[in-house]
Protein backbone atom coordinates (compact mmCIF):
# COMPACT_ATOMS: atom_id res chain seq x y z
CA UNK A 1 0.00 0.00 0.00
CA UNK A 2 1.65 3.22 -1.17
CA UNK A 3 0.58 6.74 -0.23
CA UNK A 4 0.42 7.68 -3.90
CA UNK A 5 -1.93 4.84 -4.85
CA UNK A 6 -4.46 4.94 -2.00
CA UNK A 7 -8.02 5.44 -3.13
CA UNK A 8 -10.44 6.59 -0.49
CA UNK A 9 -14.01 7.69 -0.30
CA UNK A 10 -14.90 10.99 1.39
CA UNK A 11 -16.05 10.72 4.97
CA UNK A 12 -19.70 11.65 5.22
CA UNK A 13 -20.05 13.84 8.28
CA UNK A 14 -23.80 14.17 7.76
CA UNK A 15 -24.77 10.60 8.67
CA UNK A 16 -26.21 9.83 12.09
CA UNK A 17 -23.07 8.53 13.80
CA UNK A 18 -24.70 7.99 17.20
CA UNK A 19 -27.57 6.02 15.69
CA UNK A 20 -25.32 3.76 13.63
CA UNK A 21 -22.97 3.10 16.55
CA UNK A 22 -25.88 2.41 18.89
CA UNK A 23 -27.32 -0.11 16.44
CA UNK A 24 -23.90 -1.74 16.05
CA UNK A 25 -23.31 -1.97 19.82
CA UNK A 26 -26.77 -3.38 20.42
CA UNK A 27 -25.99 -6.40 18.27
CA UNK A 28 -23.20 -7.35 20.74
CA UNK A 29 -21.68 -9.25 17.82
CA UNK A 30 -18.65 -7.05 17.12
CA UNK A 31 -16.95 -6.71 13.76
CA UNK A 32 -17.20 -10.43 13.16
CA UNK A 33 -20.97 -10.04 13.28
CA UNK A 34 -20.77 -7.65 10.33
CA UNK A 35 -18.67 -10.15 8.36
CA UNK A 36 -21.04 -12.99 9.23
CA UNK A 37 -23.91 -10.83 7.95
CA UNK A 38 -22.14 -10.66 4.58
CA UNK A 39 -21.48 -6.94 4.34
CA UNK A 40 -19.67 -5.78 1.21
CA UNK A 41 -19.32 -2.09 2.11
CA UNK A 42 -17.88 -0.70 5.35
CA UNK A 43 -20.19 1.14 7.74
CA UNK A 44 -19.21 4.80 7.66
CA UNK A 45 -17.88 4.82 11.22
CA UNK A 46 -15.08 2.44 10.15
CA UNK A 47 -13.80 4.70 7.35
CA UNK A 48 -10.55 6.51 8.23
CA UNK A 49 -9.42 9.88 6.85
CA UNK A 50 -6.89 9.47 4.02
CA UNK A 51 -3.97 10.86 6.06
CA UNK A 52 -4.37 8.03 8.58
CA UNK A 53 -3.96 5.44 5.82
CA UNK A 54 -0.78 6.76 4.25
CA UNK A 55 2.11 4.36 4.02
CA UNK A 56 5.74 5.47 4.01
CA UNK A 57 7.68 2.44 2.74
CA UNK A 58 11.35 2.23 3.78
CA UNK A 59 13.90 3.09 1.13
CA UNK A 60 15.83 -0.05 2.04
CA UNK A 61 14.61 -3.34 3.52
CA UNK A 62 14.61 -3.07 7.32
CA UNK A 63 14.44 -5.94 9.78
CA UNK A 64 13.33 -5.72 13.40
CA UNK A 65 16.19 -6.46 15.86
CA UNK A 66 16.15 -9.99 17.27
CA UNK A 67 17.33 -10.85 20.78
CA UNK A 68 18.22 -14.49 21.44
CA UNK A 69 17.63 -15.36 25.10
CA UNK A 70 19.57 -18.62 24.93
CA UNK A 71 22.14 -18.68 27.72
CA UNK A 72 20.70 -15.63 29.46
CA UNK A 73 21.34 -17.24 32.86
CA UNK A 74 24.86 -18.13 31.84
CA UNK A 75 27.72 -16.84 29.76
CA UNK A 76 25.62 -14.89 27.22
CA UNK A 77 23.83 -12.62 29.71
CA UNK A 78 25.90 -9.52 28.93
CA UNK A 79 25.32 -10.06 25.19
CA UNK A 80 21.55 -10.39 25.74
CA UNK A 81 21.45 -7.26 27.92
CA UNK A 82 23.35 -5.28 25.30
CA UNK A 83 20.99 -6.51 22.57
CA UNK A 84 17.99 -5.35 24.59
CA UNK A 85 19.62 -1.99 25.37
CA UNK A 86 20.37 -1.32 21.70
CA UNK A 87 16.89 -2.36 20.53
CA UNK A 88 15.00 -0.55 23.31
CA UNK A 89 16.93 2.66 22.72
CA UNK A 90 17.00 2.59 18.93
CA UNK A 91 13.79 0.85 17.89
CA UNK A 92 11.51 0.50 20.92
CA UNK A 93 10.64 -2.97 19.57
CA UNK A 94 12.49 -6.27 19.28
CA UNK A 95 11.80 -9.86 18.39
CA UNK A 96 12.48 -12.51 21.07
CA UNK A 97 13.65 -16.07 20.42
CA UNK A 98 14.38 -18.81 22.96
CA UNK A 99 12.30 -16.83 25.44
CA UNK A 100 11.12 -19.83 27.45
CA UNK A 101 7.40 -19.81 26.62
CA UNK A 102 6.59 -23.28 25.21
CA UNK A 103 5.42 -23.36 21.59
CA UNK A 104 2.43 -25.49 22.61
CA UNK A 105 1.27 -22.85 25.10
CA UNK A 106 1.50 -20.12 22.44
CA UNK A 107 -0.34 -22.19 19.83
CA UNK A 108 -3.07 -23.12 22.30
CA UNK A 109 -3.51 -19.44 23.29
CA UNK A 110 -3.93 -18.40 19.67
CA UNK A 111 -6.44 -21.20 19.06
CA UNK A 112 -8.36 -20.30 22.24
CA UNK A 113 -8.57 -16.70 21.04
CA UNK A 114 -9.97 -17.89 17.74
CA UNK A 115 -12.45 -20.17 19.50
CA UNK A 116 -13.78 -17.37 21.70
CA UNK A 117 -14.33 -14.96 18.83
CA UNK A 118 -15.78 -17.60 16.50
CA UNK A 119 -18.43 -18.76 18.97
CA UNK A 120 -22.07 -18.06 18.30
CA UNK A 121 -22.99 -14.50 19.21
CA UNK A 122 -25.28 -15.81 21.97
CA UNK A 123 -22.34 -17.53 23.68
CA UNK A 124 -20.16 -14.44 23.98
CA UNK A 125 -22.54 -11.48 24.13
CA UNK A 126 -22.69 -11.54 27.96
CA UNK A 127 -19.10 -10.27 27.93
CA UNK A 128 -19.81 -7.42 25.49
CA UNK A 129 -19.16 -4.11 27.24
CA UNK A 130 -17.52 -0.74 26.71
CA UNK A 131 -16.94 -0.33 30.45
CA UNK A 132 -13.16 -0.18 30.96
CA UNK A 133 -13.63 -1.03 34.65
CA UNK A 134 -14.90 -4.50 33.82
CA UNK A 135 -12.01 -6.89 34.26
CA UNK A 136 -13.29 -9.25 31.55
CA UNK A 137 -14.88 -7.60 28.54
CA UNK A 138 -15.42 -8.17 24.84
CA UNK A 139 -15.86 -5.26 22.45
CA UNK A 140 -14.69 -3.52 19.32
CA UNK A 141 -12.06 -1.05 20.49
CA UNK A 142 -9.82 1.60 19.06
CA UNK A 143 -11.94 4.63 18.26
CA UNK A 144 -9.45 7.38 17.44
CA UNK A 145 -12.11 10.07 17.21
CA UNK A 146 -15.87 10.35 16.97
CA UNK A 147 -16.74 8.60 13.75
CA UNK A 148 -13.90 6.07 13.44
CA UNK A 149 -13.72 2.52 14.77
CA UNK A 150 -11.01 -0.10 14.22
CA UNK A 151 -11.64 -3.29 12.24
CA UNK A 152 -11.11 -5.76 15.09
CA UNK A 153 -12.71 -7.42 18.10
CA UNK A 154 -11.00 -7.75 21.50
CA UNK A 155 -11.44 -9.95 24.56
CA UNK A 156 -9.64 -8.28 27.48
CA UNK A 157 -8.81 -10.02 30.77
CA UNK A 158 -7.28 -7.82 33.47
CA UNK A 159 -5.12 -9.36 36.19
CA UNK A 160 -4.63 -6.96 39.12
CA UNK A 161 -1.50 -7.88 41.08
CA UNK A 162 -1.19 -10.99 38.91
CA UNK A 163 -4.69 -12.25 39.84
CA UNK A 164 -8.06 -12.62 38.16
CA UNK A 165 -10.83 -14.90 39.42
CA UNK A 166 -10.68 -17.87 37.01
CA UNK A 167 -14.48 -18.13 37.01
CA UNK A 168 -14.64 -14.68 35.38
CA UNK A 169 -12.74 -15.89 32.31
CA UNK A 170 -14.89 -17.39 29.52
CA UNK A 171 -14.90 -21.16 29.79
CA UNK A 172 -13.97 -21.65 26.13
CA UNK A 173 -10.53 -20.09 26.74
CA UNK A 174 -10.17 -20.24 30.55
CA UNK A 175 -7.50 -22.93 30.76
CA UNK A 176 -5.40 -21.44 27.98
CA UNK A 177 -5.58 -17.87 29.32
CA UNK A 178 -4.50 -18.99 32.79
CA UNK A 179 -1.58 -21.02 31.47
CA UNK A 180 -0.44 -18.29 29.10
CA UNK A 181 -0.56 -15.60 31.79
CA UNK A 182 1.56 -17.80 34.07
CA UNK A 183 4.18 -17.89 31.33
CA UNK A 184 3.90 -14.13 30.82
CA UNK A 185 4.46 -13.50 34.52
CA UNK A 186 7.54 -15.71 34.52
CA UNK A 187 8.92 -14.00 31.41
CA UNK A 188 8.11 -10.59 32.88
CA UNK A 189 10.39 -11.31 35.83
CA UNK A 190 13.22 -12.11 33.43
CA UNK A 191 12.48 -9.01 31.37
CA UNK A 192 12.41 -6.81 34.49
CA UNK A 193 15.92 -7.98 35.38
CA UNK A 194 17.29 -7.55 31.87
CA UNK A 195 15.71 -4.13 31.32
CA UNK A 196 17.06 -2.98 34.69
CA UNK A 197 20.55 -4.12 33.75
CA UNK A 198 20.22 -2.55 30.30
CA UNK A 199 19.61 0.78 32.07
CA UNK A 200 22.70 0.25 34.22
CA UNK A 201 20.67 -0.44 37.36
CA UNK A 202 20.67 -3.35 39.80
CA UNK A 203 18.87 -6.34 38.31
CA UNK A 204 16.04 -6.15 40.88
CA UNK A 205 15.30 -2.45 40.39
CA UNK A 206 12.16 -2.64 38.23
CA UNK A 207 10.79 -5.56 40.23
CA UNK A 208 11.21 -3.60 43.48
CA UNK A 209 9.17 -0.65 42.23
CA UNK A 210 6.44 -3.06 41.00
CA UNK A 211 5.89 -1.14 37.78
CA UNK A 212 4.89 -4.30 35.85
CA UNK A 213 3.04 -6.30 38.51
CA UNK A 214 -0.39 -6.29 36.78
CA UNK A 215 -1.39 -7.54 33.34
CA UNK A 216 -4.08 -6.83 30.79
CA UNK A 217 -4.31 -9.68 28.29
CA UNK A 218 -5.91 -8.57 25.01
CA UNK A 219 -6.96 -11.41 22.71
CA UNK A 220 -7.44 -9.74 19.33
CA UNK A 221 -9.38 -10.95 16.30
CA UNK A 222 -9.09 -9.11 12.97
CA UNK A 223 -11.75 -10.45 10.58
CA UNK A 224 -11.37 -10.40 6.81
CA UNK A 225 -12.17 -6.87 5.60
CA UNK A 226 -14.24 -6.15 2.46
CA UNK A 227 -12.58 -2.73 1.92
CA UNK A 228 -9.19 -2.82 3.67
CA UNK A 229 -7.96 0.29 1.86
CA UNK A 230 -10.51 2.39 3.79
CA UNK A 231 -9.83 1.33 7.37
CA UNK A 232 -7.25 0.00 9.85
CA UNK A 233 -7.14 -2.98 12.16
CA UNK A 234 -5.49 -0.81 14.80
CA UNK A 235 -4.69 2.88 14.24
CA UNK A 236 -1.32 4.51 14.79
CA UNK A 237 -0.60 4.67 18.53
CA UNK A 238 1.94 4.08 21.28
CA UNK A 239 1.30 1.74 24.20
CA UNK A 240 0.45 3.62 27.36
CA UNK A 241 1.88 1.15 29.90
CA UNK A 242 5.44 0.00 30.71
CA UNK A 243 5.95 -3.03 28.49
CA UNK A 244 4.01 -5.13 25.98
CA UNK A 245 4.67 -8.70 24.89
CA UNK A 246 2.92 -9.67 21.65
CA UNK A 247 2.12 -13.06 20.15
CA UNK A 248 1.12 -13.15 16.45
CA UNK A 249 -0.35 -15.88 14.28
CA UNK A 250 0.89 -16.54 10.73
CA UNK A 251 -0.95 -13.60 9.12
CA UNK A 252 0.94 -10.30 9.03
CA UNK A 253 -0.22 -6.71 9.28
CA UNK A 254 1.77 -5.22 12.16
CA UNK A 255 3.89 -2.18 11.26
CA UNK A 256 6.09 0.09 13.38
CA UNK A 257 7.15 3.65 12.58
CA UNK A 258 10.96 3.71 12.46
CA UNK A 259 12.71 6.91 11.37
CA UNK A 260 9.46 8.17 9.84
CA UNK A 261 8.99 5.03 7.74
CA UNK A 262 6.50 2.21 8.28
CA UNK A 263 8.34 -1.09 8.69
CA UNK A 264 6.52 -4.42 8.36
CA UNK A 265 6.91 -6.84 11.28
CA UNK A 266 6.07 -10.20 9.71
CA UNK A 267 5.26 -13.10 12.03
CA UNK A 268 7.99 -15.64 12.75
CA UNK A 269 6.87 -18.95 14.31
CA UNK A 270 7.86 -19.43 17.94
CA UNK A 271 8.82 -15.80 18.54
CA UNK A 272 7.36 -13.01 20.65
CA UNK A 273 7.56 -9.26 20.07
CA UNK A 274 8.51 -6.93 22.94
CA UNK A 275 7.80 -3.23 22.81
CA UNK A 276 8.56 -0.41 25.19
CA UNK A 277 5.57 1.54 26.54
CA UNK A 278 5.21 5.26 27.23
CA UNK A 279 5.71 4.90 30.98
CA UNK A 280 8.97 3.02 30.48
CA UNK A 281 10.23 5.81 28.23
CA UNK A 282 9.37 8.34 30.94
CA UNK A 283 11.04 6.55 33.87
CA UNK A 284 14.09 5.83 31.71
CA UNK A 285 14.30 9.58 30.92
CA UNK A 286 14.17 8.78 27.19
CA UNK A 287 16.94 6.17 27.31
CA UNK A 288 14.33 3.70 26.03
CA UNK A 289 11.75 4.79 23.47
CA UNK A 290 8.07 4.08 22.92
CA UNK A 291 7.27 4.20 19.21
CA UNK A 292 4.13 4.36 17.14
CA UNK A 293 2.78 1.22 15.53
CA UNK A 294 -0.40 0.04 13.80
CA UNK A 295 -2.10 -2.99 12.25
CA UNK A 296 -3.34 -2.94 8.65
CA UNK A 297 -6.75 -4.33 7.74
CA UNK A 298 -6.50 -7.28 5.37
CA UNK A 299 -8.58 -8.73 2.52
CA UNK A 300 -7.83 -12.18 3.95
CA UNK A 301 -7.80 -13.69 7.40
CA UNK A 302 -8.87 -13.69 10.11
CA UNK A 303 -5.72 -12.53 11.90
CA UNK A 304 -5.32 -13.49 15.57
CA UNK A 305 -2.88 -11.99 18.06
CA UNK A 306 -2.48 -11.75 21.84
CA UNK A 307 -0.97 -8.71 23.56
CA UNK A 308 0.02 -8.70 27.23
CA UNK A 309 0.28 -5.16 28.64
CA UNK A 310 2.18 -4.75 31.91
CA UNK A 311 1.21 -2.03 34.39
CA UNK A 312 1.90 -1.29 38.09
CA UNK A 313 0.66 -3.21 41.09
CA UNK A 314 -2.25 -1.74 43.05
CA UNK A 315 0.20 -0.45 45.67
CA UNK A 316 2.57 1.08 43.12
CA UNK A 317 -0.27 2.73 41.19
CA UNK A 318 -0.86 5.00 44.20
CA UNK A 319 2.77 6.16 44.23
CA UNK A 320 4.53 8.74 42.10
CA UNK A 321 6.51 7.73 39.02
CA UNK A 322 9.06 9.85 37.24
CA UNK A 323 12.55 9.55 35.77
CA UNK A 324 14.71 7.19 37.81
CA UNK A 325 17.10 9.34 39.90
CA UNK A 326 20.07 7.05 39.25
CA UNK A 327 19.77 7.79 35.52
CA UNK A 328 20.00 11.58 35.91
CA UNK A 329 23.15 13.66 35.61
CA UNK A 330 24.36 16.97 34.22
CA UNK A 331 24.67 15.27 30.85
CA UNK A 332 21.22 13.68 31.23
CA UNK A 333 18.99 16.18 33.10
CA UNK A 334 15.46 15.26 34.15
CA UNK A 335 13.00 15.56 31.25
CA UNK A 336 9.71 14.59 32.88
CA UNK A 337 7.93 15.54 36.11
CA UNK A 338 6.68 13.05 38.67
CA UNK A 339 3.03 11.95 38.54
CA UNK A 340 0.69 9.24 39.72
CA UNK A 341 0.09 6.42 37.26
CA UNK A 342 -3.64 6.98 37.61
CA UNK A 343 -3.11 10.53 36.34
CA UNK A 344 -1.37 9.10 33.31
CA UNK A 345 -4.11 6.57 32.56
CA UNK A 346 -6.82 9.22 33.08
CA UNK A 347 -5.05 11.61 30.73
CA UNK A 348 -4.84 8.95 28.03
CA UNK A 349 -8.48 8.00 28.53
CA UNK A 350 -9.66 11.59 28.17
CA UNK A 351 -7.18 12.96 25.64
CA UNK A 352 -5.29 10.06 24.11
CA UNK A 353 -7.48 9.90 21.03
CA UNK A 354 -7.15 13.61 20.31
CA UNK A 355 -3.44 14.36 20.81
CA UNK A 356 -0.45 13.41 18.69
CA UNK A 357 1.61 12.55 21.76
CA UNK A 358 1.03 12.59 25.51
CA UNK A 359 4.70 13.09 26.37
CA UNK A 360 4.56 16.93 26.37
CA UNK A 361 1.92 16.76 29.12
CA UNK A 362 4.41 15.09 31.46
CA UNK A 363 7.50 17.13 30.60
CA UNK A 364 8.95 19.63 33.05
Amino acid sequence: MDATTITTQPINTQYDWAKQVKEFDETKAGVKGLVDAGIKKLPEFFVYPPESLENLPPKFPLELPTVDFKGVEGGRRREVVEGIRAAASGWGFFRMVNHGVPSAVMEEMLEATRMFHEQRREDKMEYYSGDSKRRVRFNTGGRIRVGVFSWRDILTCVFHDDYLDPQAIPLVCRKEVQEYVKCMIKLRETMAELLSEALGLSSDYLSRIECMKSEALASLYYPICPEPHLTLGTPKHTDTTFLTLLLQDHIGGLQILHKNQWVDVPPVPGTLIANIGDLMQIISNDKFISVEHRVLAQPFGPRVSVACFFSPSSKAADKHFGPIKELLSEESPQIYREFLCNESFTYYTINGQDVESAFPHFKL
